[in-house]
């Protein structure tokens, strides 16, 4: 089985006309579509040492500033903007940042990077499972969810992983560190009559054929509020979902799915396209469910 590669390594492979090209995804656009370098060579090893090199202009190496005794913060902050950023969506930046810059930094920052101790780690992790949050505590409580808390320590580990693969740390004191435990959640499933009443007082609200169509397809919502009215084939009855809604830093971006398993086509129940056909009479948009607003 061939060895996989890491995330933000690249890809090497062998041309039709028999040289090696390696390529390499240096970010994102604004429309949340991979932009990606490439390199070419006469050979596989060729290759690797150019994308090695590549990558390195891209991510950029280290610095001065880049030592064992410097901040963890400081560290942190170097990764993030050089390793990770570069090659993440708008929306998994904004989640990043709000980890890095908002908890652990705060808490962890001034620790120099070599001397940055497993139990450092897991005193931060118990006093913002208990008086973590900095908004809606009124409404969930003072302490972060165990999701969150798991999520700040993947972004500990990955970045002190780094760290040691580039000898400024001999070992990673964030494994074997212990965690909440990942719980799934039960899943609660309305029966008729719940469907019936929500669905009545979904078109009391002028909502119904938003949610009829989510109901019968199980789209995500920043599916649903991406779809045009393109999309849907009356006469053969199909719905294609090609697109995505999300929002950052309080703007709504329109952009591609994740993975190409994403985008596919539905075919839909008779009578829910009878309704949306109905419903296209009223929508002066291209939009299939516009803002109210």
């Amino acid at each position: 089985m061939a060895k996989r590669r890491k995330k933000g390594e690249g890809s090497v492979r062998q041309r039709k006309d028999g040289r090696w090209e390696g390529r390499v995804v240096i970010g994102y656009d604004e429309k949340g579509l991979p932009r990606t370098k490439n390199v070419l060579a006469k050979t596989k090893r060729e290759c690797q040492e150019k994308l090695k090199q590549l990558r390195e202009t891209v991510t950029g190496s280290k610095t001065e500033k880049v030592r064992p005794e410097m901040p963890f913060g400081e560290w942190l902050d170097f990764w993030y903007q050089n390793y990770v950023k570069p090659q993440i969506r708008p929306t998994t930046q904004a989640n990043y940042e709000a980890k890095i810059y908002q908890h652990i930094i705060p808490e962890l920052g001034k620790i120099p990077l070599n001397q940055l101790a497993q139990k450092d780690l897991q005193q931060f992790y118990a006093r913002v499972k208990t008086a973590g949050r900095l908004i809606r505590t009124e409404q969930f409580g003072k302490g972060l969810s165990d999701s969150m808390v798991r999520g700040l320590h993947a972004a500990c580990r990955s970045a002190l992983e780094k760290a040691v693969q580039e000898e400024l740390i001999r070992t990673n004191p964030a494994v074997g560190c212990k965690l909440p435990p990942k719980r799934g959640r039960e899943m609660q499933v309305l029966g008729r009559e719940e469907l019936q009443r929500f669905l009545i007082q979904a078109q009391a609200e002028g909502y119904f054929e938003l949610f009829l169509l989510d109901l019968c397809t199980g789209l995500r919502r920043g599916e649903l509020l991406a779809l045009q009215w393109d999309d849907l084939d009356f006469k053969n009855g199909t719905l294609t979902v090609n697109k995505q809604v999300y929002e950052v830093k309080g703007r709504l971006q329109v952009s591609v799915p994740k993975t190409r398993a994403s985008i596919r086509r539905l075919v839909l129940p008779p009578g829910v396209v009878e309704v949306l056909r109905a419903y296209r009479e009223t929508v002066d948009s291209r939009w299939m469910f516009p803002s109210p607003v």
